[in-house]
């Protein structure tokens, strides 16, 4: 760099000493005896300016590097904006965050180590594409997952043609039917919930357009491969690798009198336990699911019954998509078996419309998950994959500092912060790891709004609405004062604030306010222009699935520090 520099000043004192010699002239007569023009001298000088600036930026970032290797920084997604094709964003890593965090590795590699710890649901079309040899295999392959359909087993020949075994599917549904019938104590039997799903479910089409094409024997051992590699367990022969015994199996399920469903999955990794929540909305013909980052939570909410388990471990994106394929299982089984237990109008009470919107608000704070986090948003937004409209995705933080909206505001979702209150110390008495204060926070969200396209200024502000604790008119005000402070700073912004009234955990002291109370709160935030304020109803409470309430029983074998 330094001859770039030296030639930069020899030049420039070689232009001067030739303005100082006299007229145009003769600076034009000194140019032609070095064989130089006037008009080489200056682009000389702005070549060599603009490869000193390139150097400048280069010796920032190496310093940049140093000190965050110093202080031990790891902020994966700042001064970056999300895009469709950055790499960066798609696969939840950034390259400053490579280059900074690991001193041994290449961005590159860093990449391809990311790419090797996903498996099949969380790999992006086109790697699936090159694993399986050929994008048309990887298409129908999703196809399946899409419908909660293992193609793993609906594509095993087992000496067949692969559109002529439909039996498959029905094994895989059998468990589903079973603890469907179970949970609900319907008095359907399983042989006949089995023959209406014969006659009523068409897997074809489900399939849509490419339901002629088949996997082949080849790709279907490639898959079979990639299902094993992510189990990490040794191959046995005659096994066959499937979802459920690779991934994640259903472990429980439970179903309240409003339809609201929850799905305990056991994770085959090491056997620990996480809730995912479907949320039937009969009138609108969609299902809500709510979604889990981790197994626990380490933020401590007073109120959630999560925050009591401490944190165990965090999801890997597969685990975190899995919810997303058992649950649209179960709605594609429950579905077929009430259209066809409509004929004889029985109950209908448990219907559940296929999922077509996703939360994150089940167990786990997804900014201590952002990497898996992000990348199950790209994941379920992909058209080609889940194919959910980003305003259908919602990603609900507590924000444990600033920067955790700037890491989601990267991901193609909408944005919710878990507030609870205003006041810097009624909010560190709600959520012990607050760390910093309201308007610290709120700079981290107008900041992160402001990069977002005008679809998805959107955001969502929750309050866990608790008796004698936060619910006072003073609170009320304030957070009407807070979310209007937001649409100031951010442009064509609208904030939402959801009042969620507090669902028991056995706390000694937090009781559910009374609808008078929760009415009034309302009717005080709405007053404030252009504040919008919804009142959460509480579904499935009667079997602890609502907000606040999802914890699993099983005890710590260890804390992991993912």
């Amino acid at each position: 760099m330094y001859w770039i520099i030296i030639s930069h000043h020899i030049s420039s004192a070689l232009a001067i000493i030739l303005i100082m010699k006299g007229s145009s002239r003769q600076i034009l007569l000194g140019c032609r005896r070095r064989r130089l023009s006037l008009l080489t001298l200056v682009s000389l000088q702005l070549f060599t300016l603009s490869v000193c600036k390139a150097f400048d930026m280069t010796l920032q970032l190496l310093q940049y590097r140093s000190h965050h290797r110093k202080t031990g920084g790891d902020n994966h997604y700042s001064h970056q904006r999300y895009a469709r094709y950055d790499l960066s964003a798609r696969y939840g890593v950034s390259l400053r965050s490579s280059i900074i965090d690991d001193k041994s590795t290449t961005p590159t590699q860093r990449l391809e180590e990311d790419i090797s710890q996903r498996g099949l649901l969380s790999l992006t079309l086109q790697e699936l594409s090159n694993k399986l040899d050929g994008s048309g295999r990887a298409a129908v392959v999703w196809d399946c997952l899409r419908s909660g359909i293992d193609p793993n087993i609906y594509y095993n020949n087992n000496n067949q043609d692969d559109m002529d075994n439909h039996s498959t599917v029905a094994v895989d549904d059998i468990p589903i039917i079973e603890a469907w019938l179970d949970a609900t104590s319907s008095s359907i039997k399983l042989d006949d919930a089995l023959s209406r799903m014969s006659s009523q479910d068409d897997e074809h089409s489900i399939l849509g357009r490419r339901q002629g094409q088949g996997l082949g024997a080849t790709s279907w051992k490639r898959l079979q491969k990639l299902l094993h590699n992510n189990n990490g367990e040794e191959a046995h022969d005659g096994v066959i690798y499937t979802i459920e015994n690779t991934i994640a199996s259903l472990s429980h399920m439970k179903v309240s009198p409003d339809g609201t469903t929850k799905l305990l999955l056991k994770m085959k990794k090491d056997g620990l336990e996480v809730e995912s929540v479907i949320i039937p909305w009969l009138d609108k013909g969609f299902s809500t699911l709510c979604i889990s980052s981790q197994v626990g939570c380490r933020q401590g909410c007073t109120f959630c019954a999560t925050g009591r388990m401490g944190k165990l471990r965090s999801l890997t994106a597969d685990e975190i998509l899995v919810q997303v394929y058992y649950a649209s299982k179960v709605c594609r089984v429950v579905g077929n078996i009430q259209t066809s237990d409509a004929q004889t109008n029985d109950s209908q009470q448990s219907l559940l419309p296929k999922v077509d919107n996703i939360v994150f608000m089940g167990m786990g704070e997804p900014a201590d998950n952002a990497q898996a986090v992000v990348t199950v948003a790209n994941t379920l937004a992909d058209r080609r994959m889940f194919g959910l409209a980003q305003s259908k995705i919602t990603i609900s933080t507590v924000a444990p500092d600033p920067s955790a909206f700037t890491t989601f505001g990267q991901a193609p979702a909408v944005l919710a912060w878990s507030v609870h209150a205003v006041d810097d110390k009624l909010r560190r008495s709600v959520v012990p790891t607050t760390k910093n204060t309201m308007e610290e926070l709120r700079m981290g969200l107008v900041h992160a709004l402001s990069l977002r396209s005008n679809k998805l200024r959107r955001t969502m502000l929750e309050v866990a609405l608790i008796e004698n604790v936060n619910d006072s008119d003073d609170d009320a005000q304030r957070l009407a004062v807070f979310a209007q402070s937001i649409m100031n700073d951010v442009a064509k912004s609208k904030v939402v604030v959801n009042v969620i009234p507090y669902n028991a955990i056995d706390h000694p002291t937090y009781k559910t306010p009374s609808m008078e109370s929760v009415l009034r709160f309302q009717k005080i935030v709405t007053d404030h222009e252009g504040v919008l304020c919804y009142i959460r109803t509480t579904r499935g409470d009667e079997e602890s699935a609502a907000c606040g309430q999802l914890a699993t029983s099983k005890k710590k074998k260890k804390k992991e520090s993912r």
